[in-house]
């Protein structure tokens, strides 16, 4: 028998979790700092590394590595719906729907694959629905298989499982990192500071070159229109250089971090109620091009950090966890990469950030892209998963700005901060809405 009074411990000692403690309210996570999780198909449960066979990450990863990387993503999207598959008959087969990889094994020609083998497709009728269709993305290919080639007949995405879905499923597992056991959606009390407190937000901005006058102006410009009411957050995207890399960046940018050091003293009350978080670009300081990209070294921003206490320069990609809200933060100019290398460049109506936006929610991952174009670490490839559906995806990119929602999630890309007349996008997050803003004529 269980006592009433043991019970009431247990509630008393749950209601008191750890969790729930001030510390949880606003995170930085890197994205080497992310949990793995690795999804088991006869469970059908999400393990933690611990309970698999699997080995730690590393950056210098095993042929091993890469063919889960590729074995994951499928994973992941396969056990969302399970779809018919082809069987090894030469006889004609007619409407078959697979789940595969786009794959281009031999040149000009493509192939479907996915863990049991490979297909060649005869794409000369089929009918793409909305997306970017790039090789290394997951399709699901509709149409008939005959002499060893599968004609197809339509190409769609998987469908995006939204965010309240997953979790109904897998209940409280905390996908998204930080110090919290337990998933923050389910903290009552965060969801009610995030609900008081409406005066919170995070301003984005993108390509934030300190080495240009004029951005420091507009900066400064900024700190002075928000310094009755101060952010919680800037999130400034890099490139923070508009040179390319050189043997001369490093200084310039240690001399440019001080110059914003100084314009960002210059008024006390965001120097101490903002935070600023850093996310390096593609041409910044650091070890080429692969993804995840590790923080600009410390011995670049040691003094910034000093002066700057309320700083935290983090990799690209990143994730914030405010009170119950995830927000993931990618900086890459990935719409031109995309679109450069469509199977297929979409014909319809739909505005290219439409489509862009259900590409990456559907593929569950930031870079549904070959290899040899978007070069990951292998052993990495699950830091840069968009799965569970995160509350904001912010992906940094010198196209256009734009806001649009897919699947509860609202994606938004604040624009070159130079290139698009000083605009940036402000992020409210007890209502979840968000604002287009411009410091052009000022």
């Amino acid at each position: 028998m269980i006592e009433r009074s043991v019970v009431e411990a247990a509630v008393q000692e749950c209601s008191q979790s750890v969790d729930e403690t001030i510390e949880h309210v606003f995170n930085i996570i890197g994205a080497f700092d992310i949990p793995r999780f690795v999804y088991n198909s006869e469970r059908k449960k999400f393990l933690p590394l611990l309970m698999t066979n699997h080995p730690a990450p590393n950056l210098f990863g095993t042929a091993r590595d890469k063919a889960e990387m590729f074995r994951e993503r499928y994973t992941i999207l396969h056990q969302l719906k399970t779809i018919e598959t082809l069987l090894g008959i030469t006889t004609k087969i007619g409407d078959v729907i697979v789940l595969g990889m786009i794959t281009q094994l031999k040149e000009g020609k493509f192939f479907l694959e996915d863990p049991t083998g490979t297909v060649q497709l005869d794409l000369s009728k089929a009918q793409f629905h909305s997306g970017l269709y790039t090789e290394a993305c997951f399709v699901l290919a509709e149409g008939w298989f005959e002499d060893q080639v599968f004609h197809v007949n339509a190409f769609g995405f998987p469908p995006t499982e939204p965010s309240s879905t997953t979790r109904a499923y897998y209940g409280n597992i905390n996908f998204f990192g930080g110090p919290s056991n337990t998933s923050v959606k389910t903290s009552a009390k965060l969801k009610q500071l995030e609900e008081e407190n409406k005066d919170a937000m995070f301003v984005f901005l993108s390509d934030v070159w300190l080495d240009q006058v004029e951005v420091l102006e507009k900066l400064r410009i900024m700190f002075a229109g928000y310094s009755p009411a101060p952010p919680t957050c800037f999130i400034l995207c890099g490139n923070f250089s508009s040179a390319p890399y050189g043997k001369n960046q490093v200084q310039a940018l240690k001399d440019s971090l001080k110059t914003l050091a100084d314009i960002i003293c210059e008024y006390p009350d965001i120097h101490q109620s903002s935070r600023f978080v850093f996310v390096p670009g593609p041409e910044d300081p650091g070890f080429g091009s692969i993804l995840p990209r590790p923080p600009l070294a410390e011995s670049i921003t040691n003094e910034f950090r000093q002066r700057v206490p309320f700083s935290v320069f983090t990799t690209n990609p990143c994730r914030i966890q405010y009170c119950t809200q995830e927000i993931t933060v990618f900086r890459e100019d990935l719409v031109n990469k995309m679109c450069r290398n469509c199977v297929r460049f979409p014909s319809s109506n739909l505005a290219i950030p439409n489509h862009f936006v259900k590409t990456i929610l559907s593929q569950g991952h930031l870079t549904p892209l070959p290899l040899y174009v978007c070069p990951v670490y292998w052993a990495y490839d699950y830091a840069l998963r968009v799965y569970p559906v995160p509350d904001l995806l912010v992906i940094a990119d010198k196209y256009d700005p734009f806001t649009t929602t897919n699947t509860e999630c609202l994606c938004i890309n604040p624009g070159s901060f130079p290139r698009s007349g000083f605009s940036f996008k402000v992020f409210y997050p007890s209502n979840k809405t968000v604002e287009d803003s411009k410091l052009q004529g000022f």
